[in-house]
């Protein structure tokens, strides 16, 4: 595989976002060449190789890639991809320089040092413009900081930097609508949805790629409710590519509304059955059949609650709410004067 970015990052193959940027700050703040005037050459070669793991890592197709193809892959050609696409959904493209070629070149690691952190160097050199890796940085090189300064508080006085710079600009989330029938709100499911967007490589030239994103539905899950994928809007020079976030919408349902984490049905019945006693037949959302007896009498404003037949409980899913069952009671629209006479009769008291 080459050079192995997770053991130069000194994090497991599973790391998260917030892992990589720990050991990113960690080992960027370590190995800082304005930290090791003694060794300098040494840490412009550590802090190079740190930046590239951490800018390969920290990118969701350039890691996909490098997990399956290595160090070569990523830097070179690639074979050809399967029917299913590339790794973790990434799909590569023709470039015209070849059959799928996948360039990357490691950005300038002062540059990344800057945006991450906001300065160029906190330790009161020039940052490694004149130690022949690059400029970059935020118009901060030369700034000069305490050298006690150095360790957790400098973070702390600095907010990471982001007060001090604002770093590039990020574009607004995308947001789209993603409908759901109450069935998939009730029993979850997994839904995978095809977006095409615009990747830069490292020159600043924007490539079309498509990628299958996965959203896993959970059970009981309302309406509003967003599901953000970070950055994988188009990605444009100078700024970090937008969020894209599905909102979850939910489809009519021909037997069911839904009222918070409760269910509601309408039943219209007679008034003799309202008066003599009804039996409730349904279906409910994951296909069981329900047989509810009512007994009372069913006045107008009458209401039958039937505990834990609503709406899973997302943060509890072994909680539900309650089936709220309301009628629609048909009256009469005239009565003879026997069937009055026989009314009053009997429900004379």
């Amino acid at each position: 595989m080459g050079v192995d970015y997770y053991k130069i990052l000194q994090v497991d193959k599973n790391a998260k976002d917030d892992d990589l940027k720990k050991a990113y700050r960690k080992l960027a703040m370590k190995w800082h060449p304005d930290k090791n005037p003694n060794n300098k050459k040494e840490a412009e070669a550590k802090f190079k190789q740190i930046s590239e793991a951490y800018e390969v890592l920290s990118d969701s197709q350039k890691r996909a890639i490098y997990d399956q193809y290595g160090e070569e892959g990523l830097k070179g050609q690639v074979p050809p991809p399967d029917a299913t696409g590339g790794p973790g959904g990434a799909t590569f493209f023709q470039t015209g320089e070849g059959p799928n070629v996948f360039r990357f070149n490691p950005r300038n690691a002062d540059d990344i040092f800057a945006e991450f952190f906001g300065f160029s160097s906190p330790f009161g050199g020039g940052g490694m413009g004149g130690g022949g890796m690059g400029g970059g940085g935020s118009g901060m090189r030369g700034t000069r900081f305490s050298s006690s300064m150095f360790g957790d508080d400098i973070f702390s006085s600095f907010g990471e930097g982001r007060p001090m710079s604002r770093g590039p600009r990020k574009a607004p989330p995308i947001e789209r609508t993603l409908p759901c029938s109450l069935e998939e709100l009730y029993k979850g499911t997994t839904k995978k949805m095809k977006i095409s967007r615009e990747i830069a490589d490292a020159s600043g030239k924007t490539l079309p790629v498509e990628e299958i994103l996965t959203i896993d539905i959970k059970p009981g899950w309302k309406k509003g409710t967003k599901i953000t994928f970070p950055e994988k809007g188009n990605e444009e020079p100078n700024a970090v590519a937008a969020d894209l976030v599905f909102i979850i919408d939910e489809k009519p349902h021909s037997v069911f509304t839904r009222d918070g984490n409760d269910l509601v049905i309408n039943q219209r019945i007679s008034l003799a059955e309202a008066l003599t006693g009804y039996t409730v037949h349904l279906t409910t959302l994951d296909g069981r059949k329900l047989t509810i007896p009512i007994d009372n009498v069913i006045h107008p404003n009458y209401e039958e609650v039937v505990p834990r037949e609503g709406m899973p409980i997302p943060k509890e899913p072994s909680r539900r709410g309650n089936l709220r069952i309301k009628f629609n009671i048909k009256f009469p629209t005239r009565l003879t004067a026997e069937q009055k006479t026989g009314i009053k009769k009997l429900l004379a008291s």
